[in-house]
């Protein structure tokens, strides 16, 4: 038996934590665990053990973007997620893909499957 596609995700608001992990589940996927902040990001890339990440900008100890790069650097995929944040991404991210809040079922299953492809 396969395991499923596993996804991390990092997100600061337990509510929307929470709305993504059902999706995850419902969706089939593997759920490899949430972390709210860019240090507990990092360690858990570093740890590794899932596929893709879904990455919202604002976490509970800054932006996003070291993360992405981390993410990056190990050539795991991953969504950014925002509510619209007002400034664009680092030019190494800007062309990564976007998950635009407030979150559906089919766009979360949309840009999951995309990342599958990658």
């Amino acid at each position: 038996m396969t395991q499923p596609f596993s996804i991390l995700i990092i997100e600061d608001e337990p509510l929307i934590s929470m709305m993504m992990e059902d999706f995850v589940d419902m969706l089939g996927y593997g759920l490899a665990g949430t972390v709210d902040s860019v240090a507990d990001a990092l360690g858990q890339i570093e740890a590794g053990g899932f596929d893709a990440a879904i990455l919202d900008v604002h976490l509970r100890d800054g932006v996003c973007w070291p993360v992405a790069d981390a993410l990056a650097a190990k050539n795991i995929p991953f969504l950014i997620a925002t509510g619209g944040h007002v400034e664009p991404p680092p030019a190494a991210h800007a062309d990564a893909p976007q998950l635009a809040k407030p979150f559906t079922l089919d766009g979360v299953t949309t840009a999951l499957e995309s990342l599958q492809r990658a």
